[in-house]
């Protein structure tokens, strides 16, 4: 069973209930003074805390996405990453791996559609990153074979991992799910972290002497998906989705870029970087820098831009409520601005489940095939 299943979660919690209740069942029985009696009494209190500690680390871990595996959360995993010379090829994307989608019929990719693992070369901010690309079950099927598919890059949050996307947020299952249901469009969908130069959290912005992250996601990652699979170049045929810094991140994108993406959805986002020991020094002592990609600062200084943006929060839970309300009050023609608000909900996997549907919804009536 893996780490981030669902069965060990449940396995966990039912050990520390059964080891809870154990604990008050024998206490009286181990209230003799013998040297048997106390180590019973340590043992059991010992037992019983690690169980309750396992079982909230779980659900932390799940609900956040820290660790893909148990081999990723021992340290085990020594293999060293491998440098793909796409200029050597031609490609500025290579496929290493292949996975189902979770839904009937999966081995049919006309049925199921597929999910590729495939690493992404940025030939002009100098970044390769891996990401996770679903492929829609159209993308397979003969009438569709000379069509070009709207696009949506989906980020976590920092430190993330894409898998989380795709086991603990279930996009691939919930895209597929929606587009059946005629409630969205057929859309492929980029899955990945915002974190391209780990484990530096770069706030997806252009470092002055360091990673070029914002370049990477409004430059290169459009025009390499856009090479290898049928998906246009135009603003219109892309979208970006994220949760946490992901959201920040995909409002900035649209907001700066509006030329690289049509619509924006942010998920219990913020609106200005954060500056702390993740991240380093963002803007190199650049004060203008630093005012441009504070979002509630280009809504008052600079002119809106034609795109469409979703944020969400929740009146109970969320620390962006407040900001949330005042972003949306600064909002101006021609951006369009949608929320969804929940009564209450918190920073985490359980909130944005909640609020996915919605937003893939919105998304697909976004954009242009």
């Amino acid at each position: 069973m893996g780490l981030t299943s669902m069965a060990v979660l449940l396995l966990a919690i039912a050990a520390a209930v059964v080891l809870f209740a154990l604990t008050i069942w024998l206490w009286p029985r181990l209230g003799k003074k013998s040297i048997g009696s106390i180590f019973g009494r340590v043992g059991m209190m010992l037992a019983t805390q690690l169980t309750l500690f396992a079982a909230i680390g779980l659900y932390a871990n799940q609900s956040f996405g820290f660790y893909a595996s148990w081999a990723d959360l021992f340290g085990q995993v020594k293999e060293e990453g491998v440098v793909v010379d796409h200029s050597a090829s031609g490609k500025r994307v290579q496929v290493v791996g292949v996975q189902h989608v979770k839904v009937p019929r999966a081995d049919v990719p006309r049925v199921a559609g597929k999910i590729e693992k495939i690493n992404i070369a940025g030939p002009e901010s100098k970044i390769n990153s891996p990401a996770y690309i679903y492929l829609p079950p159209e993308y397979f099927q003969p009438q569709y074979a000379n069509k070009n598919f709207p696009a949506s890059v989906v980020l976590t949050g920092f430190p993330g991992t894409a898998e989380a996307l795709i086991k603990g947020l279930d996009y691939p299952v919930r895209a597929h799910k929606l587009a059946k249901e005629k409630k969205m469009q057929p859309t492929i969908l980029v899955m990945m972290r915002p974190t391209v130069a780990p484990p530096r959290d770069t706030e997806c912005i252009d470092i002055p002497n360091g990673p070029q992250t914002e370049t990477f996601f409004t430059k290169d990652l459009r025009k390499s998906i856009a090479s290898q699979y049928r998906v246009g170049e135009k603003a219109a045929n892309w979208g970006v989705i994220g949760d946490s810094t992901g959201g920040y991140c995909a409002l900035k994108f649209a907001m700066r870029h509006p030329d690289a993406y049509g619509a924006a959805a942010s998920l219990s986002g913020y609106y200005k970087a954060p500056n702390d020991a993740t991240t380093g020094s963002l803007f190199g002592g650049n004060k203008q820098l630093e005012k441009e990609n504070d979002l509630m600062w280009r809504l008052k200084h600079k002119p809106m831009a034609p795109v469409s943006l979703l944020l969400t929060s929740s009146k109970q839970g969320e620390h962006n409520y407040k900001d949330t309300l005042k972003f949306i009050d600064s909002v101006k023609a021609p951006t369009h601005v949608s929320s969804m608000i929940l009564d209450s909900g918190g920073h985490n996997f359980n909130t944005w489940r909640r609020e996915l549907n919605g937003t893939l919804k919105w998304m697909g009536s976004r954009l242009q095939a």
